[in-house]
């Protein structure tokens, strides 16, 4: 009887902990996330916290459809500084993507990161690490980009064991020796460009264009040039038949045709275009007085319009490329992650067109792309405060982000996808018309309309076309 009591125990204690393996593995990936945060100084913010829960509210991390996993990690561009702690990252053994491009991390990659199993996707683009490559790389990546850092050594040989690889993006690196010949038949991408690399280019990989090896100066081989002391073995010369030199003959008389009538074609194309200069440059003549005396009047007038600042020279590099997101916003892209986005036009107003962008991570948000406003980048800054301020409304869309620059200028908003600006409108000023206690909405609602829309002191409107820009809902 007692044998029975103990097996019977044992089942019990399995069963009990059946449901609770879930979110132990789930609750084991949230500990080395936090452990990564906690040990690797960062610029912006993450919201990632131990009492929030991993999958519906941490940034960059998105979770198996059963929430049962993280399987991807996106922080491009969020001033991680410093080495990628060991023991963090190597922990999420259900990771399928990594991306920390265009950080500031430093030192080598720990091999944990690399050899993660499920992995088939790193981005480690745009930063500082060093070091080699690890040798124990997961055979299940098909995307590898180390570009941009300062890798040294040489290719591992096992890189031709990633039978799964389609792209291998190695360019502007400190890479030495000679290229391994990787027998990869899914490669499609590949880049080892501005490197150290030498010896000839091997026969798997000379089917690559020549700017995939560009940039390493001891490189010979195809597509590049040959490799000293391998000339390329002369035919044997045979005598000409008479039926060769038949087709040789009629082959010159062709090329001569050929030539004279391109000869022809080409003067009498001259010819045109002298004429066409000749016909411009009289209606210069015709249409210089008249543009002079109307020169003369704006002179006097005195409506000659000067820009009043130097748009350029305020602008540093480093700002360029740099989305200014407001507080409360939870989006995690940077500009580049914007441009590569697949737009689709929305609508175009007489000062910009509007675009629903839909980026890699599946974010859909609404771009307004302004053109013809001139103003400075402090005023620029300082409308785009007020507008943030009534975003705050719960009946108007927020403004997200905008970008500044002298030649572009952008205004990232919500993706709301209830139909036009003027069928919600229509819809809520009848709407006022018979319910006495939507007046004041409606009374303070037109008078923000009338303030971003026609006022003078600022130089600039917005060209509402649709409902992405500001949003209405019934009361």
């Amino acid at each position: 009887m007692q044998p029975l009591t103990v097996i019977a125990f044992v089942a019990a204690s399995l069963l009990a902990s059946i449901p609770h393996s879930k979110s132990a593995d789930l609750n084991s990936d949230k500990q080395a996330l936090l452990a990564f945060a906690a040990s690797l100084p960062h610029g912006r913010k993450l919201n990632w916290s131990s009492t929030t829960p991993v999958c519906t509210s941490w940034v960059g991390v998105t979770c198996t459809p059963d929430k049962s996993r993280v399987h991807t990690l996106r922080l491009p561009a969020v001033g991680l500084f410093g080495p990628i702690p060991s023991d963090t990252l190597g922990k999420l053994d259900a990771l399928e993507v990594l991306s920390l491009r265009s950080n500031r991390l430093t030192v080598d990659l720990p091999p944990a990161v690399g050899s993660i199993p499920a992995l088939h996707s790193l981005y480690l683009q745009h930063n500082n690490l060093s070091g080699i490559i690890p040798t124990s790389l997961s055979s299940s990546l098909t995307f590898l980009d180390l570009s941009y850092n300062t890798f040294d050594g040489e290719i591992p040989l096992k890189v031709q064991n990633l039978t799964q690889l389609t792209a291998l993006l190695l360019q502007n690196n400190s890479l030495s020796g000679p290229i391994p010949d990787l027998q990869l038949p899914k490669l499609r991408h590949l880049n080892l460009s501005n490197n150290n690399l030498s010896g000839p280019i091997p026969p798997s990989l000379q089917k690559f264009p020549a700017s995939s090896f560009l940039g390493n100066v001891f490189l010979c081989g195809l597509p590049l040039e040959p490799c000293p002391g391998t000339a390329p073995s002369p035919s044997p010369v045979s005598p000409p038949s008479p039926s060769k030199t038949k087709k040789s003959l009629w082959k010159k008389i062709k090329t001569i045709v050929i030539i004279a009538l391109a000869a022809v074609g080409g003067v009498l194309l001259l010819i045109l275009i002298l004429v066409l200069l000749m016909c411009i440059f009289k209606r210069k003549r015709h249409t210089e007085p008249t543009t002079a005396s109307s020169k003369g009047k704006a002179v006097a007038g005195g409506r000659a319009e000067n820009p009043k600042e130097d748009y350029s020279s305020g602008v540093q590099e480093a700002e360029r490329n740099k989305l200014v997101f407001f507080e409360g916003s939870s989006y995690n892209f940077d500009l580049e992650d914007l441009l590569r986005a697949s737009a689709e036009v929305l609508g175009k107003g007489s000062y910009g067109t509007t675009y629903k962008a839909v980026l890699e991570d599946g974010t859909t948000v609404v771009v307004k792309r302004l053109k013809e406003v001139v103003v400075g980048k402090k005023e620029f800054e300082q409308q785009m405060e007020i507008i943030g301020r009534v975003g705050q409304h719960q009946n108007v869309v927020p403004l997200r982000a905008y970008y500044y620059s002298k030649d572009e200028k952008l205004l990232v908003f919500d993706y709301v996808p209830s139909g036009s600006l003027a069928a919600v409108l229509h819809g809520m000023f009848f709407a006022c018309l018979f319910n006495y206690h939507q007046l004041a909405l409606c009374f303070w609602l037109s008078i923000l309309l009338n303030l971003f829309l026609n006022t003078e002191a600022t130089n600039w409107q917005f060209s509402l076309t649709n409902m992405h820009q500001f949003k209405v809902i019934s009361i």
